[in-house]
């Protein structure tokens, strides 16, 4: 049974709690944004989710989207819920005030943005999108531009997407065919075909703002010759309303595995008129700001799966009678004790509740990040925060992601073979879940942009912003106390990091196929230890605050139980992932292709 109700006392634990001491705090930009005032936001957040997005979450995906004639058509209640989501500020949420935002921290935002995406996946990528083209506007479209488009998408009222992919070429975006042409008035022609475009063409909004990757006729080849271009399905008025048709036409809807109420498109532009964003022959720049965003978003989604199926397996756990405790019977007056009771269904229930709040509070640190980026008055930490949300952005995206998966799997095997009959909802997180481990790059992708582009950058000074404060705090509280068990945990999975990077630093300077033989592994290593530490930061909280007497005891406890199963049955995989970096590339390269 599809159940959810956002973990608001989790949320509140991450946002106001946790990271205080991570410098990225105190920023006279977001002062005024109070726990009381962000607690309201929460609270208003969650009661949508669950009353407006979850109930569509099932009839959405039974449904799907509809096309006919061009024309894409949402599943019914789409369209209201949308309207209701934009007329209550949703979309302007952590959009710059200059455009009609509100301004509030990122921090709050990705919360927001998880609770969207547990209630209803595929709603959720609809503003996401959007979101993530006007960030690109903003930095890189002439002025113009922004004026004739960021108020219209930061209210809601228009949409975006970013239209990379094309038949021919996926990752590989220097293969790329699609023609722009200049204009005498300035404007350029715009030709050419894109696939899989997640919301490319749909009945929510009055006018859809494509950002599409283009070649200019005397572009060099390869991805040096891209450019970036905004194509409206609909050309603005002088007065800026919607006027005629943009040549911008969607040939049809992909027939997907999930995320059926989200419209994936083939797209055709045909001499639509664009106008250039950012210089000529650079728009993967424009692009890529779009991208990582998108991709610390895609992890949300990854997180904000795991969180409903989670939800759902408890449920059902409680719920279902079936068998009796090995300890002996605990629901007398039953024909059998609810399955909860079972230690293989606690097994799952508890892994699945680790990579929740793991992830929930590694995503926190990180949108503290990325507000001390924006609003810092401190350069160094501007710097620092920087440094840190590009190095965690392929963690986050392909480790959650990847978890996300895992629990969505997890949920249907507590519920059995009812978990494999659409009846019970469940599986249906585990096909929506899937995609976000290949869209906006796959995590095969994300592992090498890890290792081939983050580990090294600037004399690894991107590692540093993360290894400082796990060895500062390792330093701090490895003396003896209840502590000390998962202090020493911790050091000995972070030396395991330590010899990693230095074997893949030393290995792929002399061959780049063993770094690329070690990146998954390194990347799920670095982002255990990354929520480990987010643990023994919990956990240290927590037992001070049950020391003090803190009211709320359960919580603390629960947080505190949480952490001792991550470190007794997760963490312990950083042993074996050392091993598989250390094996390197021979046994994965040794077959020759003619074999397989």
């Amino acid at each position: 049974m599809q159940v959810y109700d956002a973990p608001l006392r989790d949320m509140r634990f991450v946002l106001n709690e946790l990271h205080t001491d991570d410098g990225f705090g105190d920023i006279p930009a977001l002062a005024e944004f109070t726990p009381d005032l962000t607690d309201a936001v929460l609270e208003e957040a969650a009661r949508f989710s669950r009353e407006i997005l979850a109930p569509l979450n099932r009839s959405g995906d039974e449904e799907g989207c509809h096309y006919e004639n061009g024309v894409v058509r949402t599943p019914e209640g789409f369209r209201q819920a949308y309207q209701q989501f934009a007329d209550s500020g949703w979309t302007s949420l952590a959009a710059d005030p200059q455009w009609g935002g509100q301004g509030l921290p990122e921090a709050l935002n990705k919360l927001v943005e998880e609770m969207s995406c547990s209630a209803n996946l595929s709603f959720g990528l609809y503003p996401g999108l959007t979101a993530g083209a006007t960030t690109a506007i903003m930095g890189y479209a002439s002025e113009d531009l922004k004026q004739a488009y960021l108020p219209n998408m930061v209210s809601g009222k228009w949409s975006g997407t970013m239209c990379l992919t094309e038949a021919h070429c996926g990752t590989d975006l220097g293969l790329l065919r699609t023609r722009a042409v200049p204009q005498d008035d300035g404007s350029y022609r715009i030709a050419g075909s894109k696939i899989f475009i997640s919301a490319g063409e749909h009945d929510l909004t009055e006018n859809i703002v494509h950002l599409v990757l283009a070649r200019l006729p005397d572009a060099p080849k390869g991805v040096k010759g891209i450019s970036l271009f905004l194509v409206p399905k609909y050309l603005p008025k002088d007065d800026g309303s919607v006027g005629p048709s943009n040549a911008v036409l969607c040939a049809n809807i992909e027939h997907k595995m999930g995320l059926k109420a989200s419209a994936t498109c083939q797209m055709n532009f045909e001499d639509s008129t664009g106008w250039l964003v950012g210089e000529p022959n650079k728009g993967m720049a424009a692009m890529f700001t779009m991208m990582n965003t998108e991709r610390v978003s895609v992890g949300i989604q990854g997180l904000g799966v795991g969180e409903a199926a989670y939800q759902a397996a408890v449920y059902y756990a409680k719920d279902r009678l079936q068998g009796r405790a090995l300890s002996g019977v605990k629901n007398p007056d039953g024909a059998a004790d609810p399955i909860i009771v079972h230690p293989d269904v606690r097994r799952m229930l508890m892994t699945m509740r680790a990579y929740n709040e793991g992830c929930r509070a590694l995503s926190a640190w990180v949108s503290r990040a990325l507000d001390a980026e924006k609003h810092s008055p401190n350069p160094e930490v501007r710097q620092r925060a920087e440094d840190f949300v590009a190095l965690m952005t392929p963690v986050v995206k392909a480790l959650f992601t990847d978890l996300g998966h895992e629990s969505a799997h997890l949920a249907v095997q507590c519920y059995g073979g009812h978990g494999y009959i659409r009846e019970s909802g469940v599986e249906q997180y585990a096909r929506d879940a899937r995609i976000a481990m290949i869209y906006e790059g796959t995590n095969g992708i994300q592992a090498l942009d890890l290792v081939g582009r983050k580990l090294g950058a600037h004399t690894g000074r991107y590692l540093r912003s993360f290894f400082h404060p796990v060895s500062q705090f390792i330093e701090e509280n490895s003396g003896e106390g209840p502590l000390k068990p998962m202090v020493d945990g911790l050091a000995r999975a972070f030396g395991a990091l330590q010899l990693s990077t230095a074997t893949i630093a030393q290995r792929g300077l002399a061959d780049p196929e063993e770094a690329g033989a070690a990146s998954t592994d390194y990347l799920r290593l670095l982002g255990l230890v990354a929520i480990a530490y987010c643990y023994a930061k919990a956990t240290k909280l927590s037992a001070l605050k049950l020391m003090f007497g803190a009211e709320d005891k359960a919580f603390y406890d629960a947080k505190i139980k949480t952490a001792t199963f991550f470190y007794e049955r997760i963490l312990p995989q950083t042993a074996a992932l050392f091993l598989q970096i250390k094996a390197g590339k021979k046994s994965m390269m040794a077959l020759d292709a003619e074999a397989f």
